[in-house]
């Protein structure tokens, strides 16, 4: 309540007082301003750092190192001899391939004894299951016979054929594990892996599919298979191997590269015959191998097909 007796503010003084709450809310307008550009600027921030976050990590990824090889596969194919009688394989033992370091191409054999058949397959490729199926017998026994060696590359040429599920790759993950920890059971694994072949372009076989198949097939050390699957481990092993099949010379050939799967050689020379022909695959390493199956080697002969 206004007191009567207090004198009326001159004209002077409100016009001062006037100029004084214009001050005080401009200087109110301009703390709201500096606290909006602070957070702003700090939003910014924070954004920016996000950003480059994100940067680092692609361009990391990108550069970021494949991992080391499995043991067994320093050639990125795994190797079969015969073993230690006519009734037996084992596979040829070799060091983990490590990050980033050159495979090492196997030696074939220099007598001229022995037929030196290397493959490079896709698990997904029925018309490598079709060569499995037809040939797989007969080149064990001749494994057995030590009248040939077989090496395995198992790539992941139709890595984006199974909608998106990567099967290729992850299958190519399962064969370099089961070297890893169980190579002598790998001609099982393998034998299994194209009986139980999923279409081209569908899902194909979940992780713990794939576990079952080589579970099933009988592989041993399956409390190191089995997570090695699953996690992936050597993932980035696959896809490096894959990438230097289909951009680099093949060792001990005259090819540039893979064109597709499955490229089958011997002795260098590439098969381009029938799939699904026994006999035309044992008449191409006859010929290709020169004297392997000569008549004073204990092997069996080479035009047989395989039992049923």
């Amino acid at each position: 309540m206004t007191n009567g007796n207090e004198p009326r503010p001159s004209k002077n003084q409100r016009r001062d007082a006037a100029r004084e709450k214009a001050r005080q809310l401009r200087e109110e307008q301009k703390k709201k301003d500096r606290r909006k550009r602070i957070l702003l600027q700090t939003g910014i921030g924070v954004a920016l750092i996000a950003i480059v976050a994100i940067v680092v990590v692609i361009i990391t990824s990108s550069v970021r190192p494949a991992g080391p090889g499995p043991k067994n596969m320093a050639s990125d194919g795994i190797l079969f001899t015969q073993g230690t009688d006519s009734t037996s394989m084992t596979v040829v033992e070799t060091a983990a391939l490590k990050a980033d370091a050159t495979p090492t191409a196997s030696v074939p054999d220099k007598t001229g004894n022995v037929a030196s058949i290397v493959m490079y397959i896709d698990y997904l490729c029925p018309y490598c299951n079709q060569f499995e199926q037809t040939n797989t017998e007969q080149m064990a026994s001749w494994v057995k016979a030590g009248a040939a060696t077989v090496e395995i590359h198992p790539i992941a040429l139709l890595e984006t054929k199974s909608l998106g599920t990567k099967y290729s790759l992850r299958a190519t993950n399962a064969a370099a594990c089961v070297a890893n920890y169980s190579p002598n059971d790998y001609w099982a694994f393998n034998t299994a892996m194209f009986k139980n072949q999923p279409e081209e372009g569908t899902a194909g076989l979940s992780d713990s599919e794939i576990v079952k198949v080589v579970k099933d097939a009988g592989v041993g050390a399956m409390s190191s298979v089995e997570p090695c699957i699953k996690d992936q481990t050597f993932k980035s092993w696959a896809s490096a191997a894959t990438d230097r099949a289909l951009s680099q010379p093949i060792p001990n050939s005259s090819l540039d590269r893979v064109q597709g799967t499955p490229t089958v050689l011997v002795n260098g020379q590439a098969y381009s015959g029938s799939l699904t022909d026994a006999n035309e695959f044992a008449s191409f390493v006859l010929q290709a191998a020169g004297n392997t199956y000569s008549t004073s080697t204990p092997t069996p002969d080479p035009t047989e097909t395989p039992a049923p």
